[in-house]
């Protein structure tokens, strides 16, 4: 049986971890209200653009631009979005478990899949996996701060250059995304190519005028597309980690909590024993003097 001392030390202990992990809750809970209010701003420009680009890739002919054009199904480029820390539960874990599954189970879209990671995490978790071909790694991208349109602009322009340059057929990107701070969606969605707008059979789809050009149109406004996407991305997943990191924190201070009080009640008790053992030793004591 432990003594009261190692008891009391191991009470000082929690109280300690305890008040550390009240503290990560007030920062990540700070830091959550930014980033979702980041997110929400974000949300309406990036779904809007991606609706009108899904609906302009119905109207032109797929190769008047390369990233509109259809290729092959012979390698495909998959854009990891994670963490660089832990103490934030399953974040990081269950969306590299979700890129892991998705290329497992999309063997028949593409003959192989190579990984651009975004976050430390996500590298320790694939690059122990067989089969997962790790290309870059992006640590400290998204960092503790806010998340800037530049990094995702620069982020953007990288996997462009990857899909025109690296023989790549198609990219996808898979992120966490925001739904609540207890709650994380793991996304998939294709970057490229740009996947047409599903309309009906019915429907009257209606012809776009460019000017200067289709083609210098689509020159500005498909690498913009690719960025935005990215850079909501990167939003989402900086608001889920803030959200899940706030939740496991605040689980882990109140585990810290039922924790002391157990210890508490095994140190009153040990002390209730020892205080008995010592009037027993005494009454002892004082029958064999008489």
């Amino acid at each position: 049986m432990a003594s009261l001392k190692d008891i009391k030390k191991r009470i000082g202990t929690v109280k300690n971890t305890q008040q550390i992990t009240k503290a990560m809750k007030m920062v990540s809970a700070a830091k959550l209200r930014r980033a979702q209010d980041a997110v929400t701003a974000a949300r309406p420009y990036a779904d809007k653009m991606h609706d009108v680009l899904s609906s302009l890739a119905l109207r032109v002919d797929e190769e008047i631009h390369p990233l509109l054009e259809a290729r092959g199904k012979g390698k495909a480029l998959v854009v990891l979005v994670t963490g660089d820390r832990g103490l934030c539960g399953g974040f990081n874990t269950n969306i590299s478990k979700a890129a892991e599954r998705f290329i497992r189970e999309n063997k028949e879209g593409f003959e192989s899949y190579e990984l651009l990671i975004v976050g430390r995490k996500g590298n320790d978790y694939l690059k122990r996996r067989a089969g997962m071909e790790i290309i870059k790694v992006h640590e400290h991208l998204v960092g503790s701060g806010q998340v800037s349109y530049p990094v995702g602009a620069l982020l953007g322009q990288e996997v462009i250059e990857h899909y025109r340059s690296g023989g790549y057929d198609g990219v996808f990107l898979i992120y966490n995304a925001f739904q609540s701070a207890m709650t994380q969606v793991q996304t998939v969605t294709q970057l490229l190519p740009i996947v047409p707008k599903e309309v009906d059979e019915n429907t009257h789809v209606a012809e776009y005028i460019y000017e200067p050009s289709a083609t210098g149109v689509l020159d500005q406004i498909l690498p913009k597309h690719i960025e935005v996407q990215i850079f909501r991305s990167l939003l989402e997943s900086a608001a889920s980690e803030h959200g899940a990191r706030m939740t496991a924190m605040d689980s882990a201070s109140k585990n810290a909590s039922e924790m002391i009080g157990k210890l508490t009640l095994q140190y009153n008790r040990a002390r209730q024993a020892a205080i008995t053992k010592e009037l027993m030793e005494i009454i002892s004591g004082a029958e064999s003097i008489k």
